[in-house]
């Protein structure tokens, strides 16, 4: 990664690492679920999923360009939290790509929509097979949803 002059590698690179993992759960985990006249669901680690220990890979290699330099900024430094932030989206993206295989499997090769985060659920509901054709969309104004948000 492109940060200019580094002053404390060992830091910037900590703050790659974190910046991905936080992306990962901004694309993939952390999902708002409110009640249908707006109460807050979601209130806690119990309920409002961040990355965990176990959610960091266990090989995540970082580098850092050498000899990259930015005069206009402060000991010629770049920016290091944006960039690995979004980098994230990748594994979004990547997982996506799984799904339109899979539905390729069964004869499916038309537009699907998945909103961030891509939850297991919403991943789970875009493999279209045998298990999730039991559970149809429900027409809008048919119902009353426990959750929305979802």
């Amino acid at each position: 990664m492109d940060i200019g002059q580094s002053l404390n590698p060992a830091i910037d690179i900590g703050q790659i690492e974190g910046a991905f993992t936080q992306g990962y759960g901004l694309f993939l985990l952390e999902e708002e679920r409110r009640s249908p006249s707006g109460g807050l669901y979601t209130t806690g680690p119990g309920t409002y999923k961040i990355p965990g220990f176990s959610d960091i890979p266990v090989q995540l290699n970082v580098t850092l360009l050498k000899g990259s330099s930015n005069p206009r900024a402060v000991y010629s430094s770049k920016a290091i939290g944006e960039p690995p932030l979004f980098l994230a989206a990748s594994i979004f993206f990547a997982i996506r790509h799984a799904i339109a295989a899979a539905r390729a499997d069964v004869g499916l090769n038309d537009f699907f929509q998945l909103d961030s985060p891509a939850t297991a659920e919403k991943i789970r509901m875009a493999c279209i097979d045998q298990f999730t054709k039991q559970f149809p969309k429900p027409k809008k104004g048919s119902y009353t949803p426990w959750v929305v948000g979802f």
